[in-house]
């Protein structure tokens, strides 16, 4: 299937991706139509999706099972007043109903919000209002149904409540049933062009309310790179990405890119994250791919992984924040399975990652995509020479990569802030080896600036990472007289450690940091807590960890 859609499918190493990679863009261009309807015509018992729960519940579709819930889905949306340019979130968490929702969406031309599950009354009237949402699908649990109805009154444009049930309460429409009776579905005669809104994603809001970045109907080829060069997917291979469906993580590693390839996307369905779950889970059902961020590998690797049989697991991958190199090298010499990082954001697809010709450095990020123009911009406006941090950007002059975002909606003001005179600002600051690898420093809001040196917040926190004592970490720049800001470390204690919070323990984490990394780099203040603050989506909020330091 993806031999149609790029010019080169196999390659030798960077210089020959570099050279010769290119996404081939048909008009009106439709993922439902021509990926998973065209896998449906050409091989129907292929295997799509493996479901699995945490009570051990499974469920399996082919092709053409999901072809045939999506157009079930679409024409029961259709029948709901539901159409072309409508809004529509989807509150599913992993059921698999969200699968043939979001295509089913995509074949009327209507418009997918996915949205997370933790959303509160607040929070959907802002997303309904900001959106002019019409329809609001979700889970059968009281808690998402209570929240949806409590903001109803202040969401005008609501005008559909749907549920997958069980619990299906007065004013609600039933998705199962609906899809069930559904009339058989007949494909608008209008065509999706390739410029027309297809997902609206909001941002975690790390500094301020969400961001509305919007997706348009090429979106999906764009992730061609993200599962066949960096998740290195496969025709057959069953690939797991640890992410909620109300993510932009979910578009990377549970639907588009991997049917691209021919993967089969496997899902498990839990409620609270336990390490020893997915591992036995990855062991049961012989998961050759698996991908998630930093924090789940942590976890993974605190396990006997020698208890479980991993053989069939080929591939492993990790992006939603920096990887310390402490976790790569601990779960490399207990499996032998390097992580391939990578690096992008909820606007765009993988734009830096490792590849599979590359050897992986720990910690760093790999090297650019092809798809993506990408310079380091200095604060004076110059490309970055190797060793000197810089913003990653993206410039569009010539090309617009396939899978970056259409702008802000609603919001030409921040659309322009951050992408004009062709040039797409990240916000993210990095610096580049001799080798041409691509490492991590921070967001620009949260570099360091102390006696002169520009210290990452991330580097500071890899180094944390290696004493036994801390669990997680945040690292922030406080005001200083003398010295312009001052590291600041704030820490989750492991449990041993806990009795021991006290100066004593202050300067064997201060000394431990100096003697990882650069002296002048190390946490002149070190507060013990008992969680960090965090947006909904599990990204720490270091801007609500200044604002707190700088109001005592």
């Amino acid at each position: 299937m993806v031999e149609k859609y790029i010019s080169q499918q196999t390659f030798e190493n960077q210089e020959d991706f570099n050279r010769n990679f290119k996404i081939n863009v048909p008009e009106n261009f439709n993922f439902a139509y021509d990926i998973v309807d065209e896998w449906a015509r050409t091989n129907p018992d292929k295997p799509a999706l493996k479901w699995v729960n945490d009570r051990n519940e499974q469920r399996c579709f082919t092709f053409r099972e999901i072809k045939e819930q999506s157009d079930a889905a679409a024409s029961y949306f259709l029948s709901l007043g539901v159409g072309k340019g409508d809004m529509v979130m989807l509150i599913l968490k992993r059921r698999y109903w969200y699968w043939f929702a979001i295509i089913g969406l995509h074949k009327i031309g209507a418009i997918a919000i996915p949205a997370t599950h933790l959303l509160t009354k607040k929070d959907i009237i802002y997303r309904c209002n900001a959106a002019d949402i019409k329809a609001i699908l979700c889970v059968g649990e009281e808690p998402v149904v209570k929240q949806v109805d409590d903001a109803l009154p202040d969401c005008p444009t609501l005008k559909k409540r749907i549920t997958t049930g069980p619990f299906v309460p007065d004013g609600w429409e039933d998705f199962r049933q609906g899809i069930e009776n559904a009339a058989p579905f007949v494909r608008p005669k209008e065509p999706s062009d390739n410029n027309d809104m297809m997902l609206l994603y909001f941002t975690s809001g790390t500094t301020g309310e969400p961001k509305m970045v919007v997706h348009n109907y090429a979106y999906p080829l764009g992730h061609i790179i993200t599962s066949g060069y960096w998740q290195n997917l496969h025709d057959g291979d069953l690939h797991l990405t640890v992410a909620d469906t109300g993510w932009a993580k979910a578009a990377w590693g549970k639907l588009y890119g991997q049917w691209i390839m021919g993967a089969c996307v496997f899902v498990y369905d839990h409620e609270k994250f336990s390490a020893a779950d997915m591992l036995r889970v990855m062991q049961d059902h012989r998961v050759t791919s698996f991908c998630a961020p930093p924090t789940v590998y942590r976890f993974m690797i605190l396990e006997d992984l020698t208890k479980y049989d991993l053989s069939a697991l080929k591939y492993c991958e990790v992006a939603g924040e920096p990887l310390n190199p402490v976790v790569y090298e601990t779960f490399y010499m207990s499996t032998g399975i390097k992580m391939m990082e990578g690096f992008g954001q909820t606007e765009m697809t993988v734009s830096i990652a490792n590849y599979p010709w590359m050897e992986p450095k720990p910690g760093s990020m790999g090297m650019p995509s092809p798809a993506y123009d990408m310079d380091l911009l200095t604060a004076d406006g110059r490309s970055a020479e190797d060793g000197e941090q810089g913003e990653i950007i993206f410039r569009t002059d010539r090309i617009k990569p396939v899978g970056l975002f259409m702008g802000y909606y609603r919001d030409e003001e921040l659309t322009h802030s951050v992408y004009h005179n062709n040039i797409y600002h990240t916000g993210d600051i990095a610096w580049r080896d001799e080798d041409g690898y691509y490492w991590f420093v921070g967001r620009n809001d949260d570099v360091i600036k102390s006696s002169g040196y520009r210290i990452g917040p991330f580097e500071v926190e890899s180094a944390l990472m290696t004493h036994p004592a801390v669990v997680e970490c945040a690292i922030t720049g406080v005001p200083d007289e003398v010295r312009g800001q001052i590291v600041k470390a704030t820490v989750i204690l492991a449990e041993d450690y806990k009795s021991r919070a006290g100066e004593a323990l202050v300067k064997e984490i201060q000394d431990h940091v100096k003697q990882v990394t650069a002296p002048y780099k190390y946490p002149r203040i070190v507060e013990f807590v008992d969680e960090l603050p965090k947006t909904i989506s599990g990204k720490i909020r270091r801007v609500q960890i200044r604002n707190k330091t700088s109001m005592e």
